[in-house]
């Protein structure tokens, strides 16, 4: 990987140069190691301006939405280490917005710049965000404190849905042809803390929990067009009943479109509430 790469180049290229070519070879590769390690340099000092740059734009604006953790949820060791899904970025992160009695939890990552190629833009041009106030005793956390989040049902959502995307490349295209969309997650028994924490009409006979990506539309906006280096949406992620999932499944674009209409009618909008009707 780029990252490994990056870790390993300022050392292992130069020694096997130094010991493979003898006499006067050696300035000579000493000359190329320089040069090398300074272009390196230079290009670990773009990534990490252009990541810092992005870091710093999405949090004004999550700041314009509510209160910001200073952590983030993350991992000691990157995912696409372990076999994951590859974000653009070894950084695969969760960003911490407290809203009055809700929680957002966002992606932070996803839009990341490619590492070592910071011309590609913002990453996947996108960052995921589910809110509810609907969290499980002892998984909301005090202001200051995000750890207890890690055992949320909402956590285990995201990281789902944010796998899906990253292998999928993002999604914005799709969004743009095809509006909201909807994703399954499958295997739901499983997850650490989901099906603990849900109430059982949001899990379907197979085993699945059904999600909207990309609406209803929230009450903030979703366009950030200062980015640094390509503008990125935030696309909300909300969690459907079993009977609505299997709805969407059967009546494909126009159910998901209307599901969104009603959710957007009855008040729930992207909040995802695990107290309200079926509302198929």
């Amino acid at each position: 990987m780029d990252f490994l790469k990056k870790l390993f180049k300022s050392s292992k290229p130069g020694d096997t140069a130094l010991r493979e070519e003898p006499g006067n070879s050696a300035a000579s590769s000493n000359d190329d190691v320089a040069e090398s390690s300074q272009a390196d340099t230079a290009e670990d000092a773009a990534d990490q301006a252009a990541r810092q740059a992005s870091s710093e734009c999405l949090d004004r604006h999550w700041r314009s939405v509510g209160c910001v953790e200073q952590d983030d949820l993350g991992h000691v060791i990157s995912p696409s280490f372990l076999g994951g899904p590859d974000w653009p970025s070894t950084r695969q992160a969760y960003r911490i917005v407290r809203r009055g009695d809700s929680v957002i939890i966002a992606t932070d990552g996803l839009s990341d710049p490619f590492d070592g190629a910071p011309e590609l833009g913002n990453g996947l041009g996108m960052e995921l965000f589910l809110e509810t106030g609907d969290l499980a005793e002892g998984t909301r956390g005090e202001v200051g404190d995000v750890t207890p989040l890690m055992r949320s049902w909402a956590l285990d959502v995201m990281r789902t849905v944010a796998g899906t995307v990253a292998d999928a490349g993002g999604i914005t295209h799709q969004l743009e042809d095809y509006g909201v969309l909807s994703v399954e997650l499958p295997g739901a028994s499983e997850a650490p803390h989901l099906i603990d924490q849900i109430p059982t009409r949001f899990v379907t006979e197979d085993d699945c929990v059904g999600v909207l990506v990309g609406g209803p539309a929230p009450d903030f906006a979703t366009r950030l067009e200062d980015m640094p280096l390509s503008p990125v949406t935030l696309v909300p992620v909300v969690l459907i009943t079993a009977a609505e999932l299997e709805h969407v499944r059967m009546g494909g674009r126009k159910a998901r479109e209307a599901l969104v209409q009603q959710l957007t009618a009855a008040g729930h909008g992207h909040r995802s509430r695990l107290d309200r009707p079926d509302l198929v």
